[in-house]
């Protein structure tokens, strides 16, 4: 049995995967800390309703920043050829401008409607709001290259950057000179700059080696080749991002921003520990399952593996959550945040299973079934709102998000099991027509 332990720890060591796991989950890890050890101090600096409008505009900017590369960033892990890919690199940064210059069009257009989203007042919400949409979009294109190159000493180092100098400007803004929302929402655009100046080292050496092979007509080719990501993906995204952002939106139009701040504060602790595994896992498992699908082997031992792998890491911690959040939330953070404490009880049964569908998520990319995802996101988004406007109409806050919760947990398990039978399917038929082929 000793023996056995050691091979396994051996084969480990030696697993370029588990090294490039460890490497990104080491900077998660450290970013993650840091965001969580400061977080009492920031609960204390901001106000709910502060944290209201800062979800309100995250929501807002997250929603355009979701369809900002067109999803080019995600095919660019596809081609076999790395010119090909560098390719796909400038098509997204090419359609990460054109999308900045048509929020700007949008915020000169519908000032009013725009601020009335975000809950903000004046100039300032929307000039950060065209900021944020562009820089984002060149963040997603250089984190995707560095994917691509296996840079991931940069991606886990961008990601402890992001943190320090988010949470740490967070602290002089809202200690020094007491800049409530605005504060909150300049400092996590600032990082997002110096996290993406980390990454663009990686994307700025590997542009210069292959520009000179760069060719416009392949760039327009491969744009068209590639068209389903933009057409499914893309509109996916934004779909989902709405979905996800929808909650605050709404339940700041019908219980006020200090209830749409708790749901958003603690939104935000519940992705602290899943970001420490997502992070890495999302990047690195991205890249090694489109390598074991462009070399023909089979997909499902590795979507098995990883889906209950998560389950299980998630099962104990979310029941601690579920048990014992109103507490711990009033004693870590502060009496004031007692609401956002019972909000996460409900909450924690939907980041379960959210938790547990990355795998799902990135393998559906993979094998390109991006229609099913699509209308799967028009149902989900569909019924999320239905919930939210009937809960906001007739219920309280707290059943409101209970139902919520109830509703993502439900569509995640279904998506889950869709998305590994369609997997088992095309691995049938692949197996089917090599038996055909050889007879």
């Amino acid at each position: 049995m000793t023996l056995q332990f050691k091979n396994v720890i051996a084969k480990l060591k030696k697993s370029s995967f588990v090294k490039n796991v460890l490497v990104v989950m080491t900077g998660t890890a450290v970013a993650q800390v840091i965001g969580f050890s400061l977080t009492p101090v920031i609960s204390r600096l901001f106000s709910p309703s502060d944290f209201g409008i800062f979800g309100s505009f995250n929501s807002v900017a997250t929603i355009i920043a979701a369809g900002a590369t067109l999803q080019y960033t995600q095919a660019l892990m596809l081609p076999k050829e790395k010119v090909d890919a560098i390719y796909l690199f400038i098509i997204s940064c090419l359609c990460t401008f054109i999308i900045t210059l048509l929020c700007l069009i949008a915020t000169m257009s519908l000032p009013e409607t725009l601020n009335g989203l975000m809950k903000t007042s004046g100039i300032w919400g929307l000039v950060l709001l065209v900021v944020a949409t562009l820089i984002s979009g060149l963040n997603q294109s250089c984190q995707a290259w560095s994917v691509r190159a296996k840079a991931f000493k940069h991606t886990s180092a961008s990601q402890v950057v992001r943190s320090l100098s988010s949470n740490g400007m967070q602290i002089g803004f809202g200690y020094l000179i007491k800049a409530g929302s605005v504060g909150l929402i300049v400092s996590s655009i600032i990082a997002d700059i110096l996290a993406s100046l980390n990454l663009a080292r990686v994307v700025l050496r590997d542009l210069a080696e292959l520009s000179y092979k760069i060719k416009w007509k392949r760039v327009r080719l491969l744009a068209k080749d590639y068209r389903d990501f933009p057409l499914y993906s893309a509109s996916m995204n934004v779909i989902n991002s709405l979905s996800l952002g929808l909650p605050v939106l709404l339940l700041a139009h019908f219980y006020g921003t200090m209830v749409a701040g708790a749901y958003a504060f603690g939104m935000r602790i519940l992705s602290a520990p899943m970001g420490f595994v997502l992070t890495a896992m999302r990047q690195v498992l991205f890249q090694k399952a489109a390598e074991v699908y462009n070399d023909g082997d089979r997909l499902m031992p590795l979507y098995l593996k990883f889906t209950v792998g998560l389950f299980a890491v998630a099962f104990f911690p979310s029941l601690v959550i579920f048990i014992w959040a109103p507490q711990l939330f009033s004693w870590i953070f502060g009496v004031e945040w007692h609401m956002a404490g019972e909000f996460v009880q409900s909450l924690v049964l939907w980041m379960m299973f959210m938790f547990c569908n990355l795998p799902a998520v990135l393998f559906a990319r993979i094998i390109r079934i991006q229609r099913k995802m699509f209308i799967y996101d028009l149902v989900l988004l569909s019924l999320r709102a239905l919930v939210l406007f009937g809960g906001g109409m007739y219920l309280s806050a707290v059943d409101t998000i209970f139902l919520v919760s109830l509703v993502g947990a439900t569509m995640n398990v279904i998506f889950i099991c869709i998305v590994g039978f369609l997997i088992m399917r095309q691995e049938s038929n692949t197996a089917t027509d090599v038996m055909t082929i050889s007879k």
